[in-house]
């Protein structure tokens, strides 16, 4: 596996080794020791999967307590994913990376604890999993708008078209007014 450095130093890319041939492929997605080394000395106790419909936005989402670092993927289809800094004393607070994540590139993407995180999905249809570090917890989940014209996040959406939003992403807060760690 290869480590990937994205704009923001904390948030990297991990591009797997594929092995294939006319069968198929193999690649390993996840090794304890070598996240540890190369990556974040963090422990995952919690895996999720979700399957969504081109043109779904899920974010931008954080939580203030039982804060989640997030190792995800995908496993079908195509998604933008985007995490924004929340870390008030950060030197990229306020900042944001996309990437492209796909079945094909195979990439992964680690979103420290501390960021907000969320995706849209390009594709007819993507299936999204992704290991966590602590566990769910919706009583303590903040939702910052996606469309913050304050973060400019440059979205893969059509002109003149919205994304599919829970109700909890319609009421986001702006990045202003959001609370920061």
């Amino acid at each position: 596996m290869k480590v990937i450095d994205t704009s923001i130093p904390d948030v990297k890319i991990i591009e797997p080794k594929v092995f294939g041939d006319e069968r198929g492929f193999f690649l390993e997605t996840f090794r304890e020791d070598w996240f540890k080394e190369k990556v974040a000395d963090v422990t995952f106790i919690q895996d999720n999967h979700s399957k969504s419909s081109q043109g779904i936005l899920r974010g931008m989402h954080y939580q203030l307590e039982q804060t989640q670092g997030k190792l995800v993927r995908v496993t079908s289809g195509e998604v933008y994913d985007v995490a924004i800094d929340m870390r008030k004393n950060s030197p990229s607070y306020g900042q944001w990376c996309g990437v492209l994540l796909s079945e094909t590139n195979k990439r992964q993407l680690w979103v420290p604890a501390g960021f907000a995180h969320g995706f849209y999905v390009t594709s007819e249809s993507a299936e999204f999993v992704y290991k966590c570090t602590d566990y769910y917890a919706p009583e303590h989940e903040v939702s910052v708008k996606w469309d913050d014209p304050a973060l400019a996040i440059d979205w893969p959406i059509l002109a003149n078209t919205k994304p599919s939003l829970s109700a909890k992403d319609e009421d986001g807060l702006l990045f202003k007014d959001a609370p920061s760690f």
